[in-house]
């Protein structure tokens, strides 16, 4: 990456802040004449800072119409180099194969909700404005009010403590099924005020008590852990020799993936006791990991951006040995 290039041009929109760009840019090294896939376009941040850093070409996913309609306006300030495409992240190779791209030099990723999606109520990821209770990023298929409403008491309980690790779940889930049986749970507010019944929210709290409820169905509606783990098998399959895999995530339940998915395929997981057996020699590494602990906003940025302060950077340099799995194919 050039340096004259590297210093990035500062941050897209002042409305969103792309979470540590400098780092991202660092770990992802973009090159003259490269071929780089930003994942998760949301406003666009990342996209436009790969394309300033090097001369080269950036296909830019997103599942979300609206993003993907940012993406279609913003190509137009690159002559040919961004090429915006509707899809999902974890079916990348499928995606990029209707384009004749085959292998790449970058793969970033930048997990979860976009501050575009919280902040419109019509949405229905946030329970800071009333709307309907919706949180499909694709805004297709089963919303969440399809999932209050229909879903088992206990399979309410287990995605509720799965994917919002909230320890109240059984509670929430009896609670739920007690109300939408008077009445359809059609709105955001409507679960909120159900979740604070279980567990109601009181001054010193820093965060709500309806956040883990309302990111447990957010995880479960979109698949997104489910296409995280698709996304790094299908990084392992596209990325060229020295091509880097970069990810950025928010919470334990997705920095977890990541992190034991590269120090698998570097062969860095070994024996959790120096009492059994080695275990034998696997497939060749994958990957090299530079920084085994993450990168963590500095304090700066957190400043400037609270949302930060949650972020995890991992990153992983793809090696020339052969793939550890066939790419996993997925109607």
């Amino acid at each position: 990456m050039k340096n004259s290039r590297s210093q990035h041009l500062s941050q897209s929109s002042p409305a969103h802040i792309p979470v540590m760009l400098n780092e991202v840019l660092h770990a992802l090294q973009p090159e003259d004449g490269g071929i780089y896939v930003d994942g998760t376009f949301g406003a666009g941040g990342y996209t436009r800072a790969i394309l300033q850093a090097a001369d080269c070409t950036v296909y830019a996913v997103d599942r979300d119409p609206e993003a993907y309609a940012r993406a279609v306006s913003m190509a137009k300030d690159f002559s040919g180099r961004l090429i915006p495409l509707h899809g999902c992240f974890g079916s990348i190779a499928q995606i990029l194969r209707t384009e004749n791209i085959t292998h790449i030099n970058g793969f970033v990723l930048d997990i979860g909700v976009s501050l575009m999606q919280l902040s419109t109520a019509a949405r229905g990821f946030s329970f800071q404005k009333d709307g309907p209770l919706d949180m499909r990023m694709s805004q297709a298929g089963a919303s969440a009010a399809d999932v209050v409403n229909t879903a088992s008491e206990k399979d309410l309980a287990d995605i509720i403590f799965t994917y919002g690790e909230e320890r109240a779940s059984r509670r929430i889930a009896k609670k739920i099924v007690m109300a939408r049986a008077l009445t359809p749970i059609a709105t955001t507010l409507q679960l909120a005020d159900i979740v604070h019944s279980v567990l109601p929210q009181h001054p010193k709290l820093k965060t709500d008590t309806a956040t883990k409820t309302f990111q447990a169905l957010r995880i479960h509606v979109n698949d997104e852990l489910g296409e995280l783990e698709k996304a790094l098998q299908a990084a392992e399959n596209i990325l060229l020799p020295e091509g880097r895999l970069v990810v950025v995530s928010f919470h334990s339940l997705e920095d977890w993936r990541v992190k034991n998915f590269l120090k698998q395929r570097a062969g860095a997981l070994g024996n959790n006791s120096r009492h059994l057996p080695a275990a034998p020699a696997g497939p060749s590494p994958t990957f090299v990991i530079e920084e085994s602990n993450g990168l963590k906003a500095s304090d700066a940025e957190i400043s400037l951006n609270p949302r930060s302060r949650s972020a995890r950077l991992r990153y992983g340099i793809r090696t020339a040995a052969a793939a550890w799995h066939d790419e996993v194919h997925h109607a």
